[in-house]
């Protein structure tokens, strides 16, 4: 079977730069869902991404799918021919559909009857015949919030397309995709190469727009700046600061990158180092240099999309742009500092959480009620109360207003600035953290205690008003204040009563529902399922279930309870003990309610049930010290022991007699076995 490359290429408008990406791995990815649905052989697949194309390359791509054995079965014996042995139509449409003559239609005989049947080959599918659909259903699946229409037409797409390119080696694939006839021909630089670039197979491709200054490959072109840029940056002494994401969204505005430094004025050196940043980095998608000490150089370097004959005018440009930016800056910081931050957090009143949860002085209310009670569990001093205070002042700065993403950062230079302690300064930072999966976290007890606080009052707030995360909504983030939640906990190794804070923060929301702290603590262990599963360690969902049915109070607790519990079900006895609590669990369900929960030995009637009670009672003092002292490892292990006379009395020993007094009796003495393995884990929730 002959294999050759495909190409595809779609020709646009400039596409928005942070969906990129996204928008060149889902074509990729539905392109090969279409070929492997119809069971097409290929390759591998390279993705193509340029502000102006969406591409890809699939190598080896057969030129058709594959013959497959069809057997069908027809219409039964006796409805295929009349009395006189003609032909009925159903045998008619069945043999044409198959593509042959009644006469060669076998029959196939059992012993529920006899039918006409068909045994063929279907010649498989050309794959220039089913790219078509298998494309514009491609496209039609990608995941775009908004697309536009262009022209006369009907069509919508992210941007409007200029042109389409579909090759299956040197084949032209005739066909229409959003409303242009596909072609050979494609365009490089908009303006270094305005003359069309004919292709000849899908080979020539990505060399071909190379020679007319266009670096197809994304990952191609961001190594391409990367290199540049700290190229640039070490000719002058200096490092560059090269985020991913700014890295990212730069080479999603560029085609031919070209790296050029430029200068601002040394004055705009003394703003805090993180507002120069923002200003050339997150406002003007330039990249700020570092010097040799650490220190910010007034330097920095962007990217253009052009090869200029004069690069000085582009500099120029680019240094007249950042300006008045910095002056701005310059101004707010000046301005900001013309208040204290108790005046700025006066007027948080006067700003909107969330319309049923009341201002932002609500909120920092709330946040200051219950940082001091994590304050005072976990040590954070006394400056708890004055830190929640200042929280959230600088909301109300200029500053941020410019710039939201400083939020924290600037209430830490505003607090330095009127002589607060070095430690809140830090706090006021670290209530945002971590900011995202895999940032720091807070490292001081008193910026944990703001940060917990916080974000145990969002959560729980926007429970109270049901307004939880659906599918991939989560507006108020939930999802990552959880998560920072338990990471804080976790990884700082804070013991914190999860559910008396949820119950608390439940308290203080001017929405009263009584079902929002479970629900907010539900949702933050489903949070901690993912975290757990994602290591790896030998944890199954179904360990988890045991887990979380005793409703552990803490994400330590439940930790602890899971590392005893993976031990435990390495010893031999483990499952038959498992075993044994699912069967006990079963009985207690049919235990009446007016069972007497208390065990009366002197009830007892066989040696069996003596026996088991004597063990578990001899057990009992050291497995309860042990449960105390959260040793629940220990405590699985001294239980272990319980192996023997628990077979020994669901051998010899029915829990369910007929005398109601040996009944229940029976039952007392599995209930308080059955508590002890509970007290660390429903160990009837393990399979087995």
């Amino acid at each position: 079977m002959s294999k050759r490359d495909l190409l595809f290429e779609l020709l646009c408008e400039e596409l928005p730069p942070l969906a990129l990406q996204g928008l060149a791995a889902a074509l990729a990815a539905n392109i090969l869902k279409g070929l492997d649905a119809a069971l097409i052989p290929h390759g591998a697949v390279r993705e193509f991404a340029t502000p102006r194309r969406l591409g890809l390359i699939v190598a080896r791509c057969a030129e058709r799918a594959p013959d497959r054995q069809v057997q069908r079965r027809g219409p039964p014996l006796a409805q295929s021919f009349d009395a006189s042995g003609n032909a009925t139509q159903a045998a008619l449409a069945f043999a044409r559909s198959c593509g042959v003559a009644v006469a060669d239609l076998p029959t196939v005989k059992t012993d529920k009857g006899a039918w006409l049947s068909f045994s063929g080959t279907e010649t498989g599918a050309l794959t220039s015949a089913l790219l078509p659909a298998m494309l514009s259903q491609a496209l039609a699946s990608l995941p775009s919030p908004k697309r536009m229409r262009w022209g006369a037409g009907s069509v919508e797409f992210v941007r409007p397309v200029h042109g389409v390119v579909l090759l299956l080696g040197d084949e032209l694939i005739g066909c229409e995709l959003l409303g242009i006839a596909a072609g050979r021909t494609t365009f490089g630089h908009r303006f270094h190469s305005t003359r069309a670039i004919t292709l000849k197979s899908a080979r020539s491709y990505e060399a071909g727009l190379l020679r007319a200054k266009v670096i197809a490959d994304f990952a191609k072109r961001r190594d391409v700046i990367r290199s540049g840029v700290s190229a640039l940056a070490a000719q002058g002494g200096g490092r560059a600061l090269i985020g991913d994401q700014l890295l990212d969204e730069v080479t999603a505005l560029v085609e031919w990158p070209v790296p050029i430094a430029g200068h601002f004025e040394p004055r705009f050196l003394a703003l805090p180092r993180e507002v120069v940043i923002a200003t050339v980095q997150d406002h003007q998608r330039y990249f700020p240099i570092e010097q040799a000490d650490g220190s910010l150089s007034n330097e920095f370097i962007t990217v253009s999309n052009i090869e200029s004959r004069d690069p000085a005018k582009v500099r120029e440009g680019n240094e007249r742009v950042v300006r008045p930016r910095l002056s701005d800056a310059a101004f707010f910081w000046d301005q900001d500092r013309k208040l204290t931050l108790d005046q700025h957090a006066a007027r948080l009143s006067s700003v909107t959480f969330q319309t049923r949860l009341g201002s932002y002085a609500d909120k920092s209310a709330r946040i200051r009620t219950l940082a001091a009670w994590i304050g005072e569990r976990i040590g954070a001093g006394p400056l708890v109360g004055r830190a929640a205070t200042l929280a959230k002042a600088d909301l109300m700065t200029a500053m941020v207003g410019e710039f939201p993403e400083l939020q924290g950062t600037m209430g830490r230079y505003y607090a330095a600035a009127q002589g607060e302690p070095a430690e809140l300064c830090q706090a006021l930072q670290e209530q945002y953290l971590p900011r995202f999966g895999g940032d720091q976290l807070p490292l001081s007890k008193l910026g944990q205690a703001l940060s917990v606080a916080d974000k145990v009052d969002t959560l729980v707030g926007i429970f109270a008003i049901e307004q939880r995360p659906t599918g991939t909504k989560d507006p108020f983030a939930l999802r990552r204040a959880a998560l920072g939640i338990l990471r804080i906990l976790l990884e700082n190794n804070i013991e914190l009563d999860l559910v008396a804070l949820l119950a608390l923060a439940a308290s203080l929301q001017p929405v009263s529902r009584a079902a929002a702290a479970d629900e907010a603590y539900v949702f933050i262990l489903e949070r901690l399922r993912s975290l757990v599963l994602e290591r790896q360690d030998g944890t199954t969902p179904e360990m988890l279930d045991a887990v979380y049915a005793v409703l552990p109070e803490s994400p330590l607790d439940a930790q602890a309870r899971l590392h005893a519990l993976r031990g435990f079900l390495l010893l031999p006895d483990a499952a038959v003990l498992a075993a044994a609590n699912k069967r006990i669990a079963n009985l207690l369900k049919k235990a009446p309610p007016d069972a007497s929960p208390v065990v009366r030995p002197g009830h007892f009637v066989l040696d069996a049930e003596r026996d088991l009670h004597a063990a578990h009672a001899a057990l009992y003092p050291a497995v309860k010290a042990a449960l105390k002292a959260r040793q629940y490892s220990e405590a699985l292990r001294l239980l272990a022991g319980l192996r023997a006379p628990i077979d020994t009395f669901f051998d010899t020993v029915m829990v369910m007699d007929q005398d109601q007094i040996v009944r229940n009796n029976r039952l007392a003495l599995l209930r308080a076995i059955h508590a002890d393995f509970a007290a660390v884990a429903d160990l009837s929730r393990l399979p087995g």
